[in-house]
């Protein structure tokens, strides 16, 4: 009898009576396409070995302050199908994008007009807009998280002296639905190249640059939760971001500011000049969200 093990077999997968029928539907797709992976390139013990290798120093790299397996999932572009897949646009609604790696908690809770940065990271930079519903109508006290990297291209949270929130900060929007804060220009830069994510994009021969961003994720009860990000135009990467994240109605332009007025009025040093953000956020509804997702959602019931 031979012990050869068939080119392809199904390994049974079962859920305790009564769960939910996610799990396994999950893990059946996945061992099919894994099987299928391993047949199709006819795996060696030595490259799974390197497989194996690889996904645990990805673990072992993760700290509180640093997401590796995020990163390996924004690189080999899973972070933006999920994403494309669970916040398909819709309407005039603000569209979502990837999270990335360098979200945190531990942020500057800040007022209207406050800064997000400490003096010296960057060109300044003010942010300045609006939370709405598709209708046009304010949504008051939402919730707004944004972080960005400084102008060096690092997160404050990649320092090891880092001892407190720096580029990051969380804020509410005014009855009227406005929000504002002090920032800097964002700059592009290469994500994280000193670990095995790094190491792949060598091998695979991409860069490993990110488009100068401002990270921004809202809030607010009976809406969706938003998570995004705003591109400024002309960067040189927009067009190959590592992490795929661009949308095209992501990408905004900054105004110049050269006005010691409007800087006093900023809260900017006297003689500055800055650049304006102008954002427009438009949340949908929870109801809205679940029934557009439910006409695009595949495959499941």
């Amino acid at each position: 009898m031979s012990n050869a093990i068939p080119p392809r077999f199904d390994l049974p997968v079962s859920t305790p009576s009564g769960s939910s029928c996610g799990p396994r539907f999950i893990f059946q797709n996945l061992i099919k396409h894994l099987h299928g992976f391993v047949n199709e390139t006819d795996l060696t013990t030595e490259e799974w070995t390197a497989a194996i290798n690889f996904l645990t120093r990805v673990g072992q790299t993760c700290t509180p302050l640093r997401q590796e397996m995020i990163l390996l999932s924004d690189v080999l572009g899973v972070s933006a199908l999920v994403d494309a897949l669970n916040n398909p646009a819709e309407g005039t609604a603000t569209e979502s994008t990837v999270l990335g790696p360098f979200y945190t908690d531990d942020t500057a809770h800040i007022s209207n007009g406050e800064s997000i940065a400490s003096e010296g990271k960057g060109e300044y930079m003010y942010v300045e807009g609006r939370v709405s519903t598709t209708e046009g109508a304010p949504i008051p006290d939402a919730i707004i998280d944004t972080w960005e990297a400084d102008a060096d291209g690092f997160y404050d949270t990649q320092y090891a002296d880092r001892s407190h929130p720096d580029c990051r900060g969380r804020l509410r929007s005014a009855e009227d639905g406005s929000f504002g804060f002090r920032a800097i220009v964002p700059s592009p830069y290469p994500i994280p190249g000193d670990g095995p994510v790094g190491e792949l994009l060598l091998v695979m021969g991409r860069h490993t640059m990110r488009p100068s961003h401002l990270h921004v994720m809202v809030e607010a009860p009976g809406y969706h939760k938003l998570v995004t990000a705003f591109y400024p135009e002309g960067c040189t990467y927009l067009q190959s971001d590592s992490v795929f994240g661009v949308k095209k109605s992501l990408v905004i332009p900054l105004e110049p500011v050269n006005d010691n007025v409007e800087a006093r009025k900023r809260g900017f040093p006297e003689g500055s000049s800055f650049k304006v953000m102008r954002l427009e956020i438009i949340l949908l509804t929870d109801d809205q969200f679940n029934t557009h997702r439910a006409k695009t959602a595949r495959y499941r019931e």
